[in-house]
């Protein structure tokens, strides 16, 4: 018998630039090695990456959460809204005795009284605040389960949808703020604070001679947002519910065919969202001690921008370096953020605007079936 050779097709290998990602990470450390460069005293120090990470940490939990919306062919411009009402809800708590609508039921209970001492205060707080913290993830979800009915049920298309309700979302909250911004005072004493903004691994930093507001050392929302990244990217590649996340992305008619309940999808998709974006508020809200209404307002570009970037085409082609300038720029030039790496059939943004045909993965397969 004969022996067959292998055929060699001339190729030695997968070229590197086509791993996912990899472009994307040497495009940032060129323009990490860039700044470090221009500005030394800014960009060899650690502290300016400690505060990056902190302060873009709700943008980034948004931006895990926005991927799974894209990657589901539908957009989310309502977060920055419901970033700014969940901050409300959980400032609220807080401060019981300063806001009009938390008076009367903390009054009735018991809790609250005009002869009320400091003391008296702080203790109601160090416990009512996780309380506000339960409130606040709870109203994230359900904003986010009203945008999923009006997409789902009503058939609005997601971005007029959630981007009159991120009218309304944000009008509720300057409404129920009455205008006014509400200082966390003594809120770095709960336990709350270690537990949400607190610093781990604060030995490996070197504070001697400065007097620092907030020790040095890894933020635990950077931690926080690293579990978040693994459990969505498990999610997304080996759960059920992902699977229909890129089924319908890629042809809702064909995710029906094949038994995927798309309306249901749909209807968790942006709960799941409105979720994210109520632990971002949170996180915005102890971190900075302070509530404003214009909290959140910024994060849209910023987040969306993240997710696209760190999406693909599907012949394994880069996006343009100009945007990953931009949009690092935009971030004071490092943003850290998760991003599943989606191919161009599975990113047909325009389905948000127009429900007319568009290219899908299953076209083929489609077609198949209907011969």
């Amino acid at each position: 018998m004969a022996s067959v050779s292998p055929v060699h097709t001339g190729k030695s290998g997968r070229h590197p630039l086509t791993i996912e990602g990899l472009p994307i990470f040497l495009v940032f450390l060129a323009i990490i090695v860039a700044l470090m460069a221009i500005a030394p005293n800014a960009f060899l120090g650690y502290r300016t990456y400690l505060s990056i990470i902190v302060n873009y940490q709700p943008a980034i939990i948004c931006a895990l959460g926005l991927t799974l919306v894209i990657a589901a062919g539908e957009i989310d411009l309502a977060f920055p809204a419901i970033l700014t009402l969940t901050s409300l809800v959980f400032a609220a708590f807080y401060r019981f005795d300063i806001v009009i609508w938390m008076q009367a039921p903390m009054t009735w209970l018991g809790l609250l009284h005009e002869n009320m001492t400091p003391a008296e205060l702080a203790s109601i707080q160090s416990w009512i605040c996780w309380l506000g913290l339960i409130a606040a993830i709870g109203a994230g979800a359900f904003a986010g389960w009203i945008a999923g009915l009006l997409v789902a049920w009503l058939g609005i298309p997601s971005i007029i949808a959630t981007l009159a309700l991120s009218f309304v979302w944000r009008g509720l909250a300057v409404f129920l703020a009455d205008g006014k911004q509400f200082a966390l005072r003594g809120f770095s004493e709960t336990a709350l604070w270690d537990v949400t903004t607190g610093r781990v691994f604060t030995g490996l930093f070197n504070t001697s001679g400065v007097v620092l507001r907030k020790p040095d050392g890894v933020p635990m929302q950077m931690l926080y947002g690293l579990a978040i990244a693994i459990f969505l990217w498990f999610v997304l590649n080996r759960h059920r519910f992902g699977e229909s996340l890129l089924f319908i992305g890629d042809n809702a008619n064909v995710a029906r065919v094949l038994g995927i309940d798309v309306r249901t999808s749909r209807v968790k998709l942006f709960t799941l969202m409105g979720t994210l974006a109520g632990i971002a508020g949170v996180f915005l809200t102890t971190e900075t001690e302070n509530f404003t209404t214009t909290q959140g307002q910024s994060s849209l570009l910023i987040v969306i921008a993240a997710v696209f970037i760190g999406a693909r085409r599907s012949s394994a082609v880069p996006a343009p370096s100009s945007a990953v300038i931009s949009a690092c720029s935009s971030s004071r030039c490092c943003r850290w953020v998760w991003s599943r790496p989606i191919s161009a059939a599975r990113l047909p943004i325009w389905s948000s605007v127009s429900s007319s045909s568009r290219p899908s993965s299953c076209t083929c397969w489609s077609r198949n079936r209907s011969a």
